[in-house]
């Protein structure tokens, strides 16, 4: 497999997904360069080339989820080293909308997770949440590959309409669904 060919091919279409994900271009940025060499290193355990902008994605969402755990962890981190070295401060935490914000959005997520249909719920939390390869969550759930692939894309529809019904107020899915199928959209 030619790494540079495959790479140039679908980088773009990655880039786009992480700055979904990550939110911002400096960090979609180095995700993308990091899941590269993350790729790069472990191009022997790819099988197909076609799987490759699916495989380089998933690198990417795992690189940018520990970007995220870490940026999350950096004032605890950061906090620790200051009490080290014996200085006291008041300590300053998220401000109350900032609370408020994030309490808002984890009840909008699980209010969406138990909406799905359990068989899409138990794929979706092997598979984002702790991470399972395809193979691993199908072989935990008792199901074959193929069943766990059409769940898991089942899983990230229905999840996705109803957090887009949830924070775009309240649009009918089937309108969602509609302009979803009209936008030519390369990856997802």
């Amino acid at each position: 497999m030619d790494f540079e060919s495959l790479s140039r091919q679908h980088k773009d279409a990655v880039y786009r997904q992480m700055l979904r994900a990550c939110g911002n271009r400096e960090d979609a940025e180095d995700v993308l360069i990091e899941s590269l060499l993350k790729a790069y290193r472990s191009l022997g355990d790819l099988r197909a080339p076609e799987a490759f902008r699916t495989w380089l994605g998933q690198i990417a969402s795992r690189v940018c989820w520990q970007l995220k755990q870490r940026e999350s962890l950096l004032p605890l981190l950061q906090l620790s080293e200051i009490e080290e070295d014996g200085i006291q401060f008041a300590a300053a935490g998220p401000s109350a909308e900032e609370q408020v914000s994030a309490a808002q959005m984890r009840r909008i997520f699980d209010s969406a997770m138990q909406a799905l249909p359990e068989d899409a719920r138990a794929v979706y939390r092997l598979r984002a949440l702790e991470e399972l390869s395809g193979a691993q969550t199908a072989q935990r759930l008792g199901i074959s590959l193929a069943a766990m692939k059409s769940r898991w894309h089942r899983a990230r529809t229905l999840l996705r309409e109803r957090l887009d019904r949830e924070l775009t107020g309240n649009m009918p899915s089937g309108q969602l669904v509609e302009k979803r199928r009209r936008t030519p959209w390369k990856s997802m």
